[in-house]
């Protein structure tokens, strides 16, 4: 009788597990793998425990480049790969794939797969340090999964070409897998509310995100009498260099200029009481708010960079404007908060392109099939999945 496959996912934290992978691991668990949890805990270990999955907490710190100070990390992490023995790791996030590359090599695991969700401050930010540091990196991350032991997923082909020179298919060891999927019946196509329409901006609270211009857009456009309600819908992340501080994001309302909603859990309810979903940022992977979005039918104003060009298709479900320009946000906002027909067309389109090519299960079994892939390398076989 076949020993059930261990699978070992490293992630950064224990809500971003739960937000992104946790479908993704139940489906890999009903797939006949025992499932195993690496990342920070905080309020949704029990949520992981519940699910069946054993989780081991470890500490590491999001953000930082000080690789030195994390040394007892990357020996704790070295520990539980060699006690663990999992015939599979999967590294989600940068700092994951590159400690959990170096480790993962240094124990000698038999197969690794590093999921690349964005390039993030790092390559987005215009900051000189940020930009110091690109080139190292970039030069890091091709040594550590570019080998006959690792298969790279990224999300979108301009991410590929940044770090490895070439189209994805050109390389055997990478694949583009766009996004961690979205759930088509938890988020769900519903008519827009009456009423005044409300603009979103829903995601962590980053200037990378494009809120100031989210913010500047939203005054100009009270300015010139344009009826609309403007919100944030998200908590500044204070491990980030790039966050927006609670004490702006208060100014910010407390001026009357938008409306702060802080971090909610309820999404679907969110999307269902907007009108138009806007993300000016300056570089994604794929942004799970916007597939969100799509599938709630709604249109959406965001940027012409990697990843938030994946889902919207200019002139189909929303329009696409250049990044770091107040102006031509404000232009693409008013357009739509003007022309309610035209939001019904875009969300509709957006929803059937969402259905098409980013449905959740789509996902799962495109990454089942690496694991599959990578274990049928191994000569370890097993059952085949059924969604």
């Amino acid at each position: 009788m076949t020993s059930r496959p261990k699978l070992l996912y490293f992630v950064t934290e224990d809500w971003y597990f739960c937000s992104h992978r946790l479908h993704l691991a139940l489906a890999a668990r009903n797939a006949g793998f025992d499932v195993l949890v690496v990342t920070r805990v905080r309020r949704h270990g029990q949520t992981i425990i519940s699910c069946g999955f054993r989780l081991i907490p470890i500490e590491l710190v999001r953000h930082g480049s000080n690789i030195f100070s994390e040394l007892p990390v990357l020996y704790r992490l070295f520990q539980i790969y060699r006690t663990e023995k999992p015939n599979i790791v999967h590294h989600v996030a940068l700092k994951p794939v590159l400690y959990g590359s170096i480790v993962a090599m240094a124990a000698g695991m038999p197969a690794i797969v590093n999921a690349v969700t964005g390039l993030g401050y790092l390559f987005a930010s215009r900051d000189w340090k940020a930009r110091l540091s690109r080139g190292f990196i970039k030069s890091l991350l091709r040594r550590l999964i570019g080998n006959d032991k690792s298969i790279a997923i990224l999300q979108n082909p301009d991410d590929v070409q940044l770090l490895f020179g070439t189209a994805g298919d050109s390389n055997s060891w990478v694949r583009i897998i766009r996004g961690s999927g979205v759930d088509l019946h938890a988020f769900a196509p519903l008519p827009e509310p009456r009423g005044t329409p409300l603009i979103v901006l829903a995601g962590r609270m980053l200037w990378d995100k494009g809120v100031q211009e989210f913010v500047t857009a939203a005054s100009a456009l009270r300015q010139k009498g344009i009826a609309a309600r403007f919100a944030l819908v998200g908590a500044s992340d204070v491990s980030s260099p790039s966050a927006v501080p609670e004490r702006q994001l208060q100014t910010w309302q407390d001026d009357g200029v938008i409306e702060w909603w802080g971090s909610r859990d309820d999404m679907p309810e969110v999307f269902a009481q907007c009108h138009i979903v806007c993300l000016p940022s300056y570089r994604e992977g794929v942004p799970k708010v916007l597939i969100e979005a799509a599938a709630c039918a709604r249109p959406i104003v965001t940027t012409d960079v990697p990843g938030c060009r994946e889902i919207v298709r200019h002139e189909e479900n929303g329009l696409l404007v250049p990044a770091h320009d107040a102006q031509s946000l404000a232009k693409a906002l008013r357009r739509l908060i003007e022309d309610s027909a035209l939001r019904r067309r875009f969300g509709q389109c957006g929803r059937l392109i969402v259905e098409r090519e980013f449905g959740l299960y789509k996902v799962i079994d495109e990454t089942l099939g690496v694991y599959q892939e990578l274990l049928d390398a191994k000569g370890m076989a097993r059952s085949k999945v059924s969604l």
